[in-house]
């Protein structure tokens, strides 16, 4: 009798099991289907990723291709050194937005990348480089509010400060954000800043309107937006940088574009 009530006692636990582990294989397909009509079947969802990886760094290295030709296009005969002139806020906020889209868009691609996996929509990459770029316009805004024409003193201070910058744990902390980041361009374009800020605050100081020293600044911001810091690189750069601000502090004239010289042509 006993044995007998121990397996009735057994068989409704047993029942139950099954019954369970039927309606969780039931389910485990529903909500996969679910999942694919959410976001498509699996094909879709392939070429989507595959289009979408293609798409992006096309268009933003032609983004990047035209406001690199607008912005030297626009900068013809403005530099003038550190006396150079903004002129009015409409022209100087147009041409840094083009120069922050030509320097900084190349080494944002990874990031908008990771921003449109993650998200799952071509379009999260589009959205992604205007709000990381709305972000350096407000940089331009701040720049053209502060600015003003200056000395060689300031010029050459300011460029040993960015030096030093990239040497602090400051640097490196946004630096590694910056390459790591897939939250929104916001956030992304917040570290990007707080990495590149003494490198711009050089090309600010040394000639805004200076192609040359865009062309340098940003092969440096891209650069360190793909690869990783390394000892063996980022500590000579640095140390360069504070060189160059010594050399220009010592002797400015030796510094090409620093100082701008008008010729005089004499009078008959």
């Amino acid at each position: 009798m006993d044995k007998e009530s121990a397996k009735k006692r057994r068989q409704p636990a047993r029942r139950k099991e099954l019954s369970t582990s039927r309606l969780g294989g039931a389910i485990s397909p529903r909500i996969q289907r679910l999942d694919l009509a959410a976001g498509g079947n699996e094909t879709n969802i392939i070429y989507q990723s595959t289009f979408g990886s293609i798409v992006t760094p096309t268009v933003t290295l032609g983004l990047v291709a035209a406001c690199w030709v607008f912005s030297v296009h626009e900068m013809e005969g403005m530099n003038e050194g550190v006396t150079t002139q903004l002129g009015s806020f409409t022209f100087f906020i147009t041409v840094w937005i083009a120069m922050m889209a030509a320097m900084m868009l190349p080494g944002a691609i990874p990031a908008m990348s990771r921003r449109r996996d993650l998200i799952g929509r071509t379009l999260a990459a589009p959205v992604f480089a205007a709000t990381y770029i709305a972000v350096w316009a407000a940089v331009g805004v701040t720049v053209y509010a502060l600015y003003q024409p200056h000395g060689t003193v300031a010029a050459g201070v300011f460029t040993i400060a960015a030096g030093v910058y990239e040497l602090t744990p400051v640097k490196r902390h946004f630096r590694e954000q910056c390459r790591e980041c897939t939250r929104s361009g916001t956030m992304f374009g917040l570290d990007c800043v707080g990495s590149s800020i003494g490198l711009m605050a050089m090309l600010i100081v040394l000639g805004v309107m200076s192609v040359t020293w865009m062309v340098i600044i940003a092969v440096v911001v891209v650069a360190q937006k793909l690869l990783p810091a390394k000892f063996m690189i980022d500590v000579p750069l640095a140390l360069a940088i504070i060189g160059l601000g010594i050399v220009i502090l010592a002797a400015p004239s030796s510094v090409p574009g620093l100082t701008h010289i008008t010729a005089h042509m004499p009078t008959m």
